[in-house]
């Protein structure tokens, strides 16, 4: 008997990832690398211009975190530091920091960062989950604000991969460890990864400077609840399998 799972009961809900290997990099290598980051990501929309310095609960007073400041970054990255308690700093584990734009429940952006790491245990990564409810998540989660976020990723962090993509697929489309990057709405696959084979309508393919391939599968928001997006989605998915970009990478020396 086949059962049908029930629908989610809650908004699907995307974000936008960058993610690296092992890359050793100082706290303020790590903060000039946000700060250049922040700096575009303001123009891509004004919901993305405003940021707040972490603080232990949203009830206390936010300081700005715009324009970013260097110094200021490089010493929050500095209070990141992976380690044991009372222990030494985990050097190879790099340093992080998380913060948002101050919005509220649903028409909040948070970002993410842990840069610095030297092990290949996890990786590198910068994620910046997107509002999902109101006007700012009608504006900005389309292809030509996302587009711009995850190219803005590549040219800010220098990932192996990125992609914008909904939560609720990515629960619904787990890959295997071994596969180096997961396919999203929209995924940036580094030259490292592979070179991207021809991909049927609609999708769209686009050069991300001499860095690698951008990967655009619909134009429209893409959704689980259509199925004609999952069935683009995995046709997709076999084609780049079949391209042997889903091979696990070879560690560089």
């Amino acid at each position: 008997m086949t059962i049908t799972p029930a629908p989610e009961n809650y908004p699907e809900t995307y974000y936008a990832g960058a993610y690296w290997g092992a890359r050793k990099e100082s706290p303020e290598a790590c903060a000039h690398r946000t700060a250049a980051f922040l700096n575009l990501l303001a123009a891509c929309d004004p919901f993305l211009a405003h940021w707040y310095k972490p603080s232990k609960s949203r009830k206390d007073a936010r300081a700005p975190l715009m324009p970013p400041d260097v110094p200021t970054l490089t010493e929050l990255f500095r209070r990141g530091v992976n380690r044991e308690p009372g222990g030494p700093a985990i050097e190879e584990l790099g340093f992080r920091f998380s913060f948002d734009n101050g919005g509220a429940t649903g028409d909040c952006a948070t970002m993410r960062v842990n840069g610095g790491m030297n092990s290949d245990a996890v990786p590198n990564h910068c994620v910046l989950t997107m509002p999902w409810r109101g006007s700012n998540a009608d504006r900005v989660l389309t292809v030509s604000v996302l587009t711009k976020v995850v190219r803005i990723m590549v040219r800010s962090w220098e990932p192996d991969w990125a992609f914008a993509t909904s939560s609720a697929y990515e629960r619904q489309q787990r890959e295997p460890d071994t596969t180096p990057f997961s396919l999203g709405w929209i995924t940036y696959l580094s030259r490292r990864i592979g070179t991207v084979p021809p991909l049927p309508a609609p999708v769209a393919i686009e050069q991300v400077e001499d860095k690698g391939t951008l990967i655009v599968l619909t134009p429209e928001r893409f959704t689980v609840s259509n199925p004609k997006h999952v069935a683009l989605a995995e046709r997709v998915r076999e084609l780049l399998d079949r391209a042997g970009l889903l091979k696990p990478l070879q560690a560089q020396p």
